[in-house]
């Protein structure tokens, strides 16, 4: 919040200015994510050797964040504690298999359609090859794009992305508030098992679109800013920031 701030009013404005500002976080909420991410991170070193953890939650009606935990431990800076981890480009590994599934449904292709979960490469001439299995190392034949996605099978997610399109994917992406997925040169069929870069908050908010059948909202964190005589210099309007912006027909 103070770097929105700065960002807008000034480093000095912020430090001495005497502001009053409401943010759209939710204390109770954000004690629980503290706890939360303090206790899970604890079974991940153990279980995963992985020694940070973030958290946030937004309200999909709005895009108010409610809650934010950008480390582990902010003093611990040996695992980057203060890196707002939240914030920072990180793998999304297959949360970003919804978006591809999305795609092709506005391509058309339905939660019925078939497709076969048979390892397969999926070399393009000259390159190097590319053959994904799925986590459990099995095959299952033909299966349907519904059963596909709810087993988080690789094999048919990858051939999804294939039939939507790579291009239009990140396209789509874009209108659900992506800004990681500029340099397309880098993205190939692996984008759909996770390689490529997003950060949180935007891919938390962009299941918020999916939650509320199509319509993004911006992330919001401030609600209210007041100089030190009281004067509202800015205040959130919650008709303005729901405006109709559908990025995805709600049969989707």
């Amino acid at each position: 919040v103070k770097e929105l701030l700065a960002e807008k009013y000034s480093e000095k404005v912020v430090e001495e200015g005497g502001l009053k500002v409401t943010t759209s976080l939710d204390l109770y909420k954000q004690k629980i994510a503290e706890e939360v991410v303090s206790e899970g991170a604890e079974k991940n070193e153990k279980g995963y050797n992985a020694t940070n953890a973030a958290l946030v939650s937004l309200d999909p009606k709005t895009g108010q964040i409610l809650t934010m935990v950008g480390s582990r431990d902010y003093f611990d800076l040996e695992n980057d504690g203060n890196v707002n981890v939240t914030l920072r480009p990180r793998q999304p590994g297959s949360s970003f298999k919804p978006l591809v599934y999305a795609m092709a449904f506005k391509k058309g292709f339905t939660p019925k359609t078939l497709l076969f979960d048979v390892v397969t490469n999926f070399t393009v001439v000259g390159a190097k090859d590319y053959i994904p299995h799925n986590y459990d190392d099995k095959e299952h034949g033909s299966i349907s794009m519904k059963s596909a996605l709810a087993g988080s099978l690789n094999i048919p997610a990858v051939k999804t992305l294939y039939l939507a399109g790579i291009h239009n994917v990140l396209d789509q992406a874009k209108k659900m508030g992506y800004t990681t997925l500029n340099d397309r040169s880098r993205f190939g069929l692996s984008l759909v098992l996770g390689g490529a870069e997003v950060k949180l908050l935007e891919h938390a908010n962009a299941f918020g679109v999916l939650a509320r059948e199509g319509y993004y909202h911006q992330p919001i964190a401030i609600l209210k800013v007041e100089d030190s005589s009281g004067r509202v210099l800015e205040e959130y309007d919650e008709k303005s920031g729901s405006r109709d912006n559908r990025v995805l027909d709600g049969q989707i």
